[in-house]
């Protein structure tokens, strides 16, 4: 991990303007037999959470977050969750107008907050229907990216839980069959410190963590991001790097807002790089 505070000429020097001659496939595409285990960087964006550090201040936020990841050109974006402080229409709204400004895929997780705290079949329906599938998988130069619902596993709701399990695996073995390397993203971190500590209000119930790890670590799981809690956390796990990284809204480490660059290659582990948003205050 590097910690980079650069100016907005040196994001593109960092990133490397060739990287925009890389073909990039559209969203959900899978990978021909040449763009197998090519190098590529994808952008790890944690709580955009319209709304928590002020609701105007976290639009502009987003904003400046899209801008700068535009310049560097990764070949895609992920965001780890709580897009929005209060799931309503105009926060929706909002969020997604920012989003479609980014010039290259952008794929989202569910986070708590995404589903009013608690959630609910009507809320997971809601989610779906304005923003997407809240899990999904796709395919991307020799890897499986799998996008879960960590809140399904915090609060269950039977017959839902059941299906992201069910399909979790499934994925999971497929991606083993085709022999991509496989990153898992959501929102909450599975552990805070230790793999077997007690659950609390941030981290997942102990008995499913339990379950995560032990299938995660079994399927050859090499990286699984998440955000939820507005500060750095770097965790490994049998080879798995654990990352829950910073916000875009708000900082509650007193760290600055910004959003981490992952660079894919054949060298592991991963080296992820964080950018500072520019101009702006946590």
């Amino acid at each position: 991990m590097i910690e980079n505070n650069f100016t907005r000429r040196e994001f593109l020097i960092a990133a490397g303007l060739g990287m925009a001659a890389i073909a990039r496939p559209s969203s959900g595409s899978t990978p021909g037999p040449l763009a197998q285990n090519q190098p590529f960087t994808f952008v790890q964006v944690c709580d955009t959470q319209l709304g928590f550090g002020g609701y105007e201040h976290d639009m502009a936020t987003f904003k400046q977050t899209v801008d700068q990841i535009n310049e560097l050109k990764p070949d895609f974006v992920v965001i780890c969750g709580d897009l929005v402080e209060t799931p309503d229409a105009k926060s929706f709204a909002d969020f997604n107008k920012i989003k479609a400004g980014f010039t290259m895929p952008c794929y989202c997780a569910m986070g708590n907050h995404d589903a009013g705290k608690k959630p609910s079949v009507a809320s997971l329906e809601y989610f779906r229907k304005v923003v997407g599938q809240d899990y999904y998988a796709f395919e991307h130069k020799g890897c499986t990216f799998v996008s879960v619902n960590t809140q399904l596993w915090k609060i269950p709701i039977k017959g839902e839980t059941e299906k992201l399990d069910a399909w979790l695996k499934t994925t999971l073995e497929a991606a083993v069959t085709k022999q991509t390397r496989i990153v898992v993203f959501g929102h909450h971190p599975l552990f805070i410190k230790k793999p077997d500590e007690k659950e609390q209000y941030v981290n997942l119930p102990c008995a499913k963590r339990a379950e995560l790890l032990e299938l995660f670590a079994a399927r050859g799981v090499v990286a699984v991001l998440g955000g939820h809690l507005h500060r750095m956390l770097v965790n490994e796990y049998k080879g798995i790097q654990l990352v829950n990284a910073e916000a875009t809204s708000k900082s509650l480490d007193r760290r600055p807002l910004g959003f981490r660059l992952w660079h894919i290659g054949d060298s592991r582990p991963f080296r992820h790089d964080f950018f500072p948003l520019a101009g702006v205050q946590t």
